[in-house]
């Protein structure tokens, strides 16, 4: 088992205290062999914390800095696995909204286990032109803002706009590209110019930086970052099976 825990510090702030619990409100719904199972949600001594499987594991962002570029199939194994997760969770309504390659745990066996569904949200039903949740401009630059992780949002994301699964197959398509080259698709000196490089810029394709890949690999993550998301895979379920 392992435990996650709100630092005192913050535990009497209500916004994160909210956050944290619908982390774990929204992953315990979920039971799949690639997502990190919530055991249970407790409080003791004004502390909430959560306890989970416990995964020995590697994060894929670690696997990324300390072994350079994965092998084709090796990334390839980890993508279909992820979007497997991610179908599960779509499935039933939830979206991820931090998927990186923090959140994924490989196992040094090559099994994936998504983790941190602290930005998951309920999709919603009835359509609105922009998320109430998404913070300003100006609280995107504060540590810890909810809203994603910059390089990996989806353009929609960036602007603040209700978001559904498709936001996820963007963001696992910037994860699939580090892993593939061992660089993010998207950079800038901020925040803000990496957001802007999400809506404008158009990354050079994995095979130009690694020739060795696929011309086929290319279509696959062009598709899944595509800046328009009805340009995207329609499910997690197509990307994988792509």
């Amino acid at each position: 088992m392992a435990i996650k825990l709100l630092l005192s510090a913050t535990n009497q702030e209500p916004t994160a205290r909210r956050r944290f619990l619908q982390e774990a409100q929204s992953a315990s719904a979920l039971n799949h062999p690639n997502i990190v199972t919530i055991h249970a949600i407790e409080e003791a001594d004004g502390v909430d914390f959560i306890v989970m499987e416990f995964v020995d594991a590697q994060n894929l962002k670690s696997q990324i800095q300390s072994d350079g570029a994965l092998p084709l199939k090796r990334l390839l194994d980890i993508g279909i696995q992820t979007a497997d997760a991610l179908e599960a969770a779509h499935q039933i309504n939830l979206i991820h909204r931090d998927i990186k390659s923090a959140n994924i745990l490989v196992t040094p066996r090559g099994h994936a286990k998504v983790l941190d569904f602290g930005l998951a949200k309920v999709i919603r039903t009835v359509a609105q032109e922009v998320d109430a949740e998404a913070p300003t401009l100006t609280n995107l630059t504060d540590e810890g803002t909810v809203l994603g992780t910059a390089a990996y949002m989806s353009p929609e994301q960036t602007r603040g706009q209700v978001l559904d699964g498709r936001s996820d197959i963007f963001s696992l398509g910037c994860v699939l590209y580090e892993a593939a080259t061992r660089s993010l698709p998207f950079n800038g000196p901020s925040m803000l110019a990496i957001m802007h490089a999400i809506v404008t810029a158009n990354p050079l394709s994995p095979s130009r930086i690694r020739p060795e890949l696929p011309r086929e690999f290319d279509l696959i993550i062009d598709r899944a970052m595509a800046k328009d998301r009805e340009n995207r895979y329609a499910t997690a379920a197509d990307l994988g099976q792509a």
